[in-house]
Order: structure tokens, then C-alpha cells, then sequence
């Protein structure tokens, strides 16, 4: 019997089909971001500029989600089976992802207008969803699950727990403080996200 028929007959499923619904999610996302970026009165050249709220949401989102997709894949990578429990949280974290877009938009044109605070608090409960689904998956679905592949490496394993932690904790920060001024929020969500760019990047070598 193979390694993946013995995983099935256990009540596990291997890793594949996953890996390749989840790429599609990001993909998607990812994309549609563009179609918020319209430009749509003329004379144009003073368009371009005026709408540079979008250019700004579209980037830092765009980084968001592949940000995401990174440390998606490379948690992925670290198992080799998952059951139905890792599966669910799996899925309410790609239907967050697949959500992002909306509060994008919303973020780009409200953004100094009087609903500025319910865009910025529409965008920045959104990314809290997100982490807080990437940490069920990992402490919970992959940590207390026992999914971890038998040669994963425990440095990276660290690395990923200490990275993914203070994650909902920054967040909800940025959301609560939009009740003060969504400018300042917005602008510490921008932080996160770059703080996050940084950290994928060293955090298995910290």
C-alpha cells in the first residue's frame, strides 16, 4: 500500500490537492486587487494622481497576500498528511484571503472621506480574521494535531511559531486604534504588513 493510501485508510489525506486549491485562492485574490484600480475621469493626468489611494491599498494588499502565500506554502511544506480538522481551519483561512479584496476597496475609497472609519475597521478586522486563522491552523491544526512531517526542521518550526504569535495581537491593536483616528490605523497597518514582509524573510534564520 502506498504512503498515501496508508494516510486515506488512517483518516488522513495527503497534502496535493490542497496545495493546489489554496495557490488558486492567492492567485485569485491577489488579482482581482487590480480591478479596484480605475481611473475613470478625465482630463486623466490629474486622475492618475488623485486616485493614488488606490495604488498605495492595492500595494500593501498585494504584499499582504503574498506574504500570506508565503508562509502558507512553507507551513504546507512542514506536513505531510492532514485530517479533516486541518482541512476545515485551512478553508476559513482561504475564505478570509479570498475576502480581502472587498475591504480593499473599501479602504481605497473611503480612506479620507467620512467613512473612512468603517473601511479602516472593515479592512483591519479582516487581516485580524486572517491571522488568527493562520494561527488555529498552525498551533492548533498542524502543533496539536501532530501533522508535523517526521523531518521537519525544529528551527523552522520555532521560527514560524515565534513569527505567527504576536500576528492577532498587532492587529487588533491597529483595529482599536481606528476608533480614534482611521488615518493612524491605517497607517499602522501598513507597518504590520511591512514588519511582516521583513520577518518571512528572516525569520528562519533568527
Amino acid at each position: 500500500m502506498s504512503e498515501d493510501h496508508a494516510h486515506e485508510h488512517r483518516g488522513f489525506v495527503p497534502t496535493r490537492r490542497l496545495e493546489a486549491f489554496a495557490d488558486g485562492i492567492f492567485a485569485i485574490a491577489a488579482t482581482l486587487l487590480i480591478l479596484d484600480v480605475v481611473a475613470s475621469r478625465t482630463p486623466l493626468a490629474p486622475e492618475l494622481l488623485r486616485v493614488w489611494p488606490s495604488y498605495a491599498a492595492y500595494a500593501f494588499t498585494f504584499l499582504s497576500i503574498g506574504i500570506a502565500w508565503i508562509n502558507h506554502g512553507t507551513l504546507i511544506s512542514l506536513v505531510d498528511r492532514c485530517d479533516r480538522t486541518f482541512l476545515v481551519l485551512n478553508l476559513l483561512l482561504l475564505t478570509t484571503v479570498a475576502f480581502i479584496p472587498f475591504p480593499t476597496r473599501l479602504l481605497a475609497a473611503h480612506l479620507f472621506d467620512e467613512d473612512a472609519q468603517a473601511a479602516v475597521l472593515a479592512y483591519g478586522v479582516t487581516l485580524l480574521v486572517t491571522s488568527i486563522f493562520f494561527n488555529l491552523l498552525w498551533f492548533y491544526g498542524v502543533l496539536r494535531r501532530g501533522l508535523l512531517s517526521a523531518d521537519a526542521d525544529e528551527h523552522l518550526v520555532r521560527g514560524i511559531s515565534r513569527s505567527y504569535t504576536p500576528g492577532p495581537y498587532l492587529f487588533l491593536a491597529a483595529v482599536v486604534v481606528a476608533f480614534l483616528s482611521p488615518l493612524v490605523s491605517a497607517a499602522l497597518l501598513a507597518a504590520i504588513v511591512l514588519f511582516y514582509l521583513l520577518e518571512a524573510t528572516i525569520f528562519a534564520r533568527s
